[in-house]
C-alpha cells in the first residue's frame, strides 16, 4: 500500500494507467509525462495489494531464486520491477516476447529525459498490474480490457536498452557512450536489411502469454508516440520442452543449453554485468551489452539433411540435446561438452556450431561466455512464397567484444548454408531502476 505522500490525484492516476489512449503528438506527450511519472509512485495504489510484489528482493537484484517463471493460467504473478539490474535479463525466459526498436524523436535533452520517465512509469504500472481506475461518463476508457477487468502482471518484464545512434550530436551524450557500443556491422555471410536493423532504443517485452505482451506494447506506444517512433519490431516465442529440459528451435535442436548460472552472483558479475571503473563511464555499472540478431532459417533445405549430419553441424545429439559422445536418446542435455579427448574433431567437428562458439581453448576462454535469451519467430512468407521462420537470437554479456569475437569464429561454421542473419543490432541494456524515485537512464542523463 502507498502512504499519503505517494498518492496522486485521481486525474493523474487515470492518465498513468491508460492502456488504449490515442497516439499523442509531441505536446500531448509532454503533458502526459506528469501523469506517467505519478503512475510510478502510485504503483501500490493502482495494484491493490501488489505493491509488495513490485519491491526489490533483499539483494536489490533479480535472480531465479526470487520467482519461478513456469507459466500460470491466471497471470497474477509479477516479476519485481525495481532493483539493481533490469528484469528480463537474468529472469528465466518467458514464453512470449516482442523486441521493439525505436528512433527517438524527442526535440532536446529535456524531452529525452521526460521520455525515459514516461517509459519508467508505464513499465512500473504494467509489471505490477492492478485494476484500472474509473473514468467519468463519456471519457475514453483507462484501459482496453484486453487482459480482463484488471491489468494482469503475468510475469511481464520490460527491458530498455540504448543504441549507438542515441549518442550522436542530438542530446550531447557522446562523451558518455558505453566504451564498446557500436552499430552492428555485417559479418561475412550476413544480409542485413536496414529496415530491421539498429535503433536509438530497444524495448524488450516478455511475459507468460502473448496478450500480455501485446497489451504492454500498445500501452507504451500510446504513451510515448511524441517522443519516439517505432523502427522495427520482432515477435518471438519459446516452445515448451520436448520432452524435457531446454526448449527446441525450428531446426529441432535444443537451444541455449550452455549458459552462465544466473543465480551465481560471482559468475554474473564476471560475465554479464558491467562493473564500475574504466574504461566504461560510471553510469553503466549494473548494465550489460545486448545483442539481437534476426536469423532466418532455410528449413526446407535443412530438412533434406540426414539427422546424423545435422548433429555434426550443430555438435550435439538432436533427440537428447546431449554432447556427441552420449549415444543414448535418454542422455541428459546437461552433460558437459568435453573436447580434450577429441582434439582432431573426429566426433565433434572443429567447425561445428557449438565448438566454434566455445572451443574450450585457453585462447578463446575470455570470449566464450554469453547469456543467451533467445526466442523463435514466424513471419509472413516472402514475395516468392518462401517461409520466413527463424531465430530471434538475443544475448547479454559484460563486453560486446565477447560476442563479436565469438561471431567471427562462427563465420565458417557448417551451419552457414542453412541460415541468413538479416537484422537486429547492438545495444546497451541500462542499469536497473532502483526505486520509485528513480527512472531509466537517470545516471546517464544527469
Amino acid at each position: 500500500m502507498c502512504d499519503e505522500q505517494s498518492r496522486v490525484p485521481e486525474d493523474d492516476r487515470n492518465s498513468a494507467v491508460s492502456g488504449s489512449c490515442p497516439r499523442f503528438g509531441r505536446r500531448s506527450f509532454l503533458r502526459s509525462v506528469a501523469g506517467g511519472v505519478a503512475g510510478t509512485v502510485a504503483v501500490g495504489a493502482l495494484g491493490g495489494g501488489r505493491a509488495e510484489a513490485a519491491t526489490p528482493p533483499p539483494d536489490n537484484g533479480h535472480n531465479e531464486d526470487d520467482y519461478n517463471l513456469e507459466a500460470t493460467r491466471d497471470g497474477t504473478r509479477s516479476v519485481p520491477f525495481y532493483g539493481q539490474y533490469q528484469a528480463g535479463i537474468a529472469t528465466p525466459p518467458q514464453v512470449a516476447a516482442t523486441f521493439l526498436a525505436f528512433d527517438v524523436t524527442a526535440a532536446n535533452r529535456g524531452e529525452l529525459t521526460q521520455l525515459f520517465r514516461t517509459l519508467t512509469a508505464r513499465a512500473a504500472v504494467l509489471t505490477a498490474g492492478g485494476a484500472p481506475p474509473a473514468v467519468p461518463n463519456g471519457a475514453p476508457p483507462s484501459d482496453d480490457r484486453l487482459l480482463g477487468p484488471t491489468v494482469l502482471p503475468d510475469d511481464l518484464t520490460v527491458t530498455v536498452a540504448v543504441g549507438a545512434s542515441l549518442f550522436d550530436g542530438r542530446y550531447g551524450l557522446g562523451p558518455r557512450k558505453p566504451a564498446q557500443l557500436e552499430t552492428m556491422r555485417a559479418f561475412a555471410h550476413d544480409n542485413l536489411d536496414p529496415a530491421i536493423s539498429d535503433g536509438d532504443l530497444l524495448v524488450q517485452l516478455c511475459a507468460s502469454h502473448r496478450d500480455t505482451v501485446g497489451h504492454a506494447m500498445l500501452d507504451l506506444l500510446a504513451h510515448t508516440a511524441g517522443g519516439m517512433r517505432i523502427r522495427w519490431r520482432l515477435d518471438g516465442f519459446r516452445f515448451p520442452p520436448r520432452p524435457v529440459g531446454i526448449p527446441r528451435d525450428w531446426m529441432g535442436f535444443k537451444d541455449g543449453i550452455a549458459n552462465p548460472d544466473t543465480t551465481n552472483a560471482t559468475e554474473m558479475n564476471h560475465e554479464v554485468w558491467v562493473q564500475p571503473g574504466a574504461p566504461e563511464p560510471a553510469w553503466t555499472a549494473g548494465g550489460t551489452y545486448q545483442v539481437v540478431r534476426i536469423i532466418r532459417m532455410f528449413l526446407d533445405k535443412w530438412d533434406q539433411v540426414p539427422v546424423e549430419d545435422q548433429e555434426r553441424i550443430f555438435g550435439r545429439r538432436k533427440v537428447s540435446g546431449a554432447p556427441m559422445y552420449a549415444t543414448s536418446p535418454d542422455a541428459s542435455d546437461t552433460l558437459p561438452t568435453l573436447y580434450t579427448n577429441d582434439p582432431q574433431g573426429l566426433l565433434t567437428p572443429l567447425n561445428c556450431h557449438i565448438r566454434l562458439a566455445n572451443p574450450q581453448t585457453p585462447e578463446a576462454a575470455a570470449t566464450s561466455a554469453i547469456l543467451r535469451r533467445s526466442f523463435q519467430y514466424d513471419r509472413s512468407p516472402d514475395l516468392a512464397g518462401n517461409p520466413d521462420m527463424g531465430h530471434a537470437f538475443c544475448c547479454f554479456q559484460q563486453q560486446l567484444a565477447t560476442y563479436i569475437a565469438m561471431q567471427n569464429r562462427l563465420e565458417n561454421e557448417m551451419l552457414v548454408p542453412y541460415i541468413s542473419p538479416n537484422g537486429g543490432g547492438y545495444f546497451f541494456a541500462l542499469p536497473g531502476v532502483t526505486n520509485a524515485r528513480d527512472y531509466y537512464a537517470r545516471a546517464l542523463l544527469t
